[in-house]
């Protein structure tokens, strides 16, 4: 049974709907005079319950501070969204817009369609107020009739009063919302939404800690998918099998993945995002999982392990292997406070030029390879860059500028991967035949710190001696 789109007729008193060619009604059932007397009678009361302010509350206000400092008499319009379709009557699951939860820390349980406004003062500051569709009387047909957003259909949406006190925020009916000539919107203006985005460059303390929370829950959902490889090898699209383990983990103990789920098996890893997972996963091949859990403030880790399916690396998988760790291990180190983002990738394709260089896959030297200007031969088997902002979306901090995020200064707070990889294509005549049809990546997150890096993922195995006695301890 479809739960959205299906509205009906609010005053219908039809026994049966009549015959239409409009699909959103023509399985409509019309409603007997009996129920429209008496369905908004007999309910409970309900009680209004104000919940205790969230964790995240203070640190949003703060936020919005910012922005309001930022704008000084602009109006500026900050919408959830709306939920996007899937096909024909039916959506994907909403997920409100990342400026938005950042601001107002509304996050999971957030509403379809909610407007943070923020209302300009004289003195220059603003007062921020969040607009949305509070919970329809019984006596409306809306909670029984409107699929979309009908408590009978959705379940029970959330009070005015419940939500400025769990948010710390004024609150206000989306009735009273609306758009003036001037606003300034996120999304379509472009220096706001550029802001919103740069905010995030440098997480906070509450931050910090949900993606702490988010990679420990990843962390067990690798743990699940190296104990079911058995189950995964023995289906035919065992890739779909990692998939679904891991899924199971991110809405058990999360609120779902942050991305599509890249489970690669065999040549599939040299595709870099390969999210078909169609795949079996065969005894002898390398399988390449690029994984993370949104957990439920929407903050997501970004993790990549590749492990052998057998349990043991075969020579060349492990020199294959091991090289991008060292890469991997070489961008860690050239991560310091003060030095540009970039520094980061330019560390790893030094090792991945040097080493793809000695096995004689290159028609230059190394050295020749790393010149910015004529070079790059080395990026034939790397061609993605090593390093991305991470937090409330995977790929954080996108609309920044090029200034503050490629080319800006790595600071305290900051979290960003760090993914370098291999990738031999099955039909590569580059490399030798042993080498075709392998690819590796390993991708940590990283906490900037005023110490340096933190690898916030490190307690997942990495090197190949650690990956495969993690494989070994599941058979024990």
């Amino acid at each position: 049974m479809s739960t959205t789109g299906e509205t009906a007729a609010t005053q219908d008193t039809q026994a049966e709907a009549p015959a239409t060619t409009d699909t959103t009604t023509n399985r409509r059932q019309g409603y007997g005079a009996g129920f429209l007397e008496t369905i908004s009678t007999g309910w409970a009361e309900r009680p209004d319950i104000v919940p205790a302010q969230r964790a995240e509350a203070p640190y949003a206000a703060a936020r919005r501070e910012a922005v309001s400092a930022a704008f000084p008499g602009r109006r500026l319009i900050v919408p959830a969204g709306e939920p996007k379709q899937r096909s024909n009557d039916t959506d994907y699951p909403f997920r409100a817009h990342s400026a938005f939860s950042h601001l107002t820390g509304w996050a999971s349980d957030s509403e379809p369609g909610s407007v943070l406004v923020f209302e300009p003062r004289g003195d220059g500051g603003h007062d921020a107020t969040l607009h949305f569709r509070e919970r329809a009387d019984r006596t409306t047909a809306e909670f029984y009739s409107d699929a979309s957003i009908g408590e009978f259909w959705i379940g029970p949406r959330p009070a005015l009063a419940g939500v400025a006190a769990d948010l710390g925020i004024a609150t206000a009916h989306l009735d009273d919302f609306s758009p003036r000539d001037g606003d300034l919107v996120v999304g379509d203006d472009a220096e706001l939404t550029r802001y919103v985005s740069e905010l995030r460059l440098v997480k906070d303390d509450y931050e910090i800690a949900q993606m702490r929370l988010a990679v420990d829950v990843t962390a067990n959902g690798f743990d699940d998918i190296v104990r079911e490889l058995p189950r995964i090898i023995d289906h035919p699209r065992g890739e779909r099998i990692v998939e679904g383990v891991f899924h199971q983990r991110a809405r058990s103990d999360g609120n779902t993945v942050g991305y599509d789920t890249i489970a690669a098996s065999g040549p599939h890893a040299c595709y870099l995002h390969w999210t078909r997972n169609d795949g079996a996963v065969v005894p002898g091949d390398l399988i390449l999982i690029d994984a993370g859990v949104e957990v439920d403030s929407l903050y997501t880790a970004d993790i990549t392990r590749t492990f052998p399916v057998s349990g043991t690396f075969t020579e060349v998988q492990r020199t294959v292997y091991e090289t991008v760790r060292e890469a991997a291990d070489a961008a860690f180190a050239a991560a310091q406070p003060g030095v540009r983002f970039r520094t980061i990738h330019e560390a790893a394709m030094k090792v991945i030029a040097t080493r793809v260089a000695e096995w004689g896959f290159l028609p230059v030297t190394a050295e020749e390879a790393l010149d910015t200007e004529t070079g790059g031969h080395q990026r034939r088997y790397m061609v993605h860059g090593t390093s991305h902002h991470l937090g409330i979306d995977v790929h954080d901090c996108a609309q920044a500028r090029r200034e503050m995020y490629y080319d800006g200064i790595l600071e305290p707070g900051m979290v960003f991967t760090i993914e370098p990889g291999l990738y031999f294509q099955i039909d590569d005549l580059t490399v030798p035949e042993e080498y075709r049809g392998i690819g590796v990546r390993i991708e940590d997150d990283i906490l900037m710190t005023a110490d340096g890096p933190e690898n916030l993922s490190a307690g997942i195995p990495r090197t190949a001696d650690e990956v495969e006695a993690w494989i070994a301890r599941t058979r024990a």
